[in-house]
This record gives structure tokens, C-alpha cells and sequence, in this order.
């Protein structure tokens, strides 16, 4: 087990290289039948696009193995939102990554009677439930920092003898109760939030990247499973963003969001 997480981390680089190649295909074919390019170009691209496509699911072999190595490590964690939400992510990459060697198997000829359509719709399926997980994990990350960003905005408040703008809190004046107030109100504590949640990403670019990347891969799934049909060129625009993203964290480990 760990000569295969030693293994597939020496090839998570060269995979992820891969990856923007291929979804940087996807977006130049999109471009070219857009444009009116000769067919004979656009069967080029796609073919050059499937052949990284196989190329990387042959760098995934034995991804699984890591997943589950992570599952393992996140059962540990001591908070228990983190902990469901990334012990279900990485399983479900595990099962991802299952169903994406089977159909390299069927890809690459070593199992023709594998019924491809069914086993990429199952891979999908996972890579989904895996990204909705990461996301809920953004969210509760950035939940619990923006309560203590709130809260430190308070003391300092406090401190500083000032109060909370605009009676949001302590029903000053203005506050929801007065005649004509309500709006207004509303808005403004809108538009602290928003002030609020821009403070704290800008302040934590590892959830900032992680935030961006998941977003930008959710289109992945969500248009080959037919939830949301968004065309080649948003995908492949979406894959080549998150990719260039996975890229930076690897030249750039600090930018990791951890754990």
C-alpha cells in the first residue's frame, strides 16, 4: 500500500500536466468548430484529446490506494464535520479512481467487453459526490472563520470604545423595528456579510484556491452525468482553471489547504 502512495504521488505532476493539456484541447476544439476550422484539424484536436485522456488514466492507476490512505488519516481528525466531509470525500475519490482503471481496461483493449458508458457515468457519479463534499467542506471552513474574524472585529470594537454600525445587533436605531427600516437593514447586513466572506478568502488563499478549483470542477460532472449541460468550451475552460490551480499547489505546497 504505501509503494503505491510513494508511486502515484511521483505521478500526480506529470498527471495533472496531462490533465491541463487535455481540457486546454477541449477548449481549443470548442474554439475551432466555433470559428469554422476544416474538420480535418478539429479530428486532430480531439484525437490529441483523447489520447491524454488515456494517457492520464494511466497515470491514475492505483490512485485508489492513496484515497483510501487519506480516508484512513481522516478518520482521525478531531473535528467531526471535517471529519465526515473529507473521510466521504476521499472515499469516494477511492471508488472514483475504481471505476476509472476499469475503464482504461476497456479503453486500452485489455477488457473489450467492459460497457464503457456505464462504468464513466459511475466514475462521474463519485467524482461528484466527492466534489460536493469538498465543497461542504469549504463552507464549514469558512463559516467558522468568519465567526472569528466577527467576533474579533467585536472585541476590537468594544475595545476601541465603538459599537456595532447601525444598531444590526442591538436594535438601535434604523434597526429591523423602525418604520421603513427593514430594507435598508437588510442590505446593510448583506453587504457586511459579503465585506465579511471577501476579508476572510483574501486572507486564507489556500481556501481561496480550494473554493475556486472545486467550483470550477463541479461543471465536470454535473455536464457528462446531464444534470446541467454547459457545452465543451465550459468545460473545458472550467478543467484547464483547475487544473492550472492543482498545478499551483503542487509548486506551491503552502497553498495546500490542510488538513
Amino acid at each position: 500500500m504505501d509503494a503505491w502512495v510513494r508511486f502515484s504521488a511521483q505521478s500526480q505532476a506529470r498527471e495533472r500536466l496531462c490533465r491541463a493539456a487535455q481540457y486546454a484541447c477541449s477548449l481549443l476544439g470548442h474554439a475551432l468548430q466555433k470559428h469554422g476550422a476544416s474538420p480535418e484539424l478539429q479530428k486532430q484536436i480531439r484525437q490529441l484529446e483523447g489520447h491524454l485522456s488515456l494517457g492520464r488514466k494511466l497515470l491514475r492507476l492505483g490512485n485508489s490506494a492513496d484515497a483510501l490512505e487519506s480516508a484512513k488519516r481522516a478518520v482521525h481528525l478531531s473535528d467531526v464535520v471535517l471529519r465526515f466531509c473529507i473521510t466521504v470525500s476521499h472515499l469516494n475519490r477511492a471508488l472514483y479512481f475504481a471505476c476509472d482503471n476499469v475503464l482504461w481496461a476497456g479503453k486500452s483493449g485489455l477488457a473489450p467487453r467492459v460497457d464503457q458508458e456505464k462504468w464513466a457515468q459511475r466514475s462521474f457519479r463519485y467524482y461528484l459526490f466527492s466534489l460536493i463534499m469538498n465543497l461542504s467542506r469549504d463552507a464549514y471552513e469558512i463559516r467558522l472563520l468568519m465567526e472569528q474574524e466577527s467576533s474579533a472585529c467585536s472585541r476590537r470594537l468594544k475595545g476601541s470604545g465603538g459599537g456595532i454600525p447601525g444598531g444590526i445587533e442591538t436594535g438601535g436605531p434604523g434597526g429591523p423595528g423602525t418604520p421603513g427600516g427593514g430594507l435598508p437593514q437588510v442590505a446593510l447586513k448583506l453587504r457586511l456579510r459579503v465585506l465579511l466572506l471577501a476579508r476572510v478568502l483574501r486572507g486564507h488563499p489556500p481556501l481561496l484556491l480550494d473554493v475556486v478549483r472545486n467550483a470550477c470542477d463541479l461543471f465536470i460532472p454535473l455536464d457528462k452525468l446531464g444534470l446541467w449541460r454547459c457545452g465543451p468550451g465550459i468545460v473545458g475552460l472550467c478543467g484547464l482553471v483547475s487544473s492550472i490551480l492543482s498545478i499551483l499547489t503542487l509548486i506551491c505546497p503552502w497553498l495546500r489547504l490542510k488538513p
